[in-house]
């Protein structure tokens, strides 16, 4: 494949992997952090921001791994132990960055900033370049699209979630009810992009 089409197929996979294929919309992966932290678009934007940084980062790193050590050693059947070693590396690196210099997002953000170490999502994400066989530039804008879609999923429930602060909500729908009502209906949504474009 030469550059040109190289790079088209890197923009149907970034762009499949942030509406027609959403990792946490259509793939329900990270459900957890999304619930849990999208109550402010502030705090969702820091945290949005950190889940693109690791799921890009740990995406490269891990095909690097996967391509050039795991499979030239026949070591395959390890790949969900490296994969989370670079995961939680990764996420490590992106604590104390912002505990460093941003002290007041690091304390918003609480334990689920450590929790992305754990997060479906990216050890999904890395999991997928795999199965799907992704080259280095296609990994790379899968794991752009994923985080970016990830984060405008998470700024779209806190934009809705804050804005439900001030209107009268029935008491039978307060708190979950009308948060998984609201994910079910996003999620809708984002599938009606289905068939679009596919990266697969």
């Amino acid at each position: 494949m030469n550059s040109g089409g190289a790079l088209t197929q890197a923009l149907v996979v970034a762009f499949s992997a942030a509406f027609t294929g959403n990792i946490l919309l259509t793939q329900f992966l990270g459900m957890c952090p999304f619930l849990s932290v999208s109550r402010q678009v502030k705090t969702s934007l820091g945290l949005g921001w950190a889940v693109v940084f690791v799921l890009t980062g740990t995406c490269m790193i891990n095909w690097v791994v996967y391509r050039y050590v795991l499979m030239p050693l026949n070591l395959e059947f390890l790949r969900f132990i490296m994969f989370i070693i670079m995961i939680a590396a990764f996420v490590q690196f992106v604590e104390m960055v912002l505990d460093r210099y941003s002290p007041a997002l690091y304390q918003s953000l609480g334990i689920f900033l450590p929790l992305i170490t754990v997060n479906c999502a990216i050890l999904g994400a890395c999991l997928f370049m795999v199965i799907r066989e992704y080259s280095f530039l296609d990994t790379v804008a899968f794991g752009l699209g994923s985080g970016f879609g990830w984060m405008l999923a998470i700024l779209a429930m806190a934009g809705i979630r804050e804005k439900l602060k001030s209107d009268k909500i029935p008491a039978g729908l307060q708190g979950p009810g009308i948060t998984l009502i609201i994910v079910g209906l996003m999620a809708l949504a984002f599938i009606g992009f289905t068939g679009v474009l596919s990266g697969n």
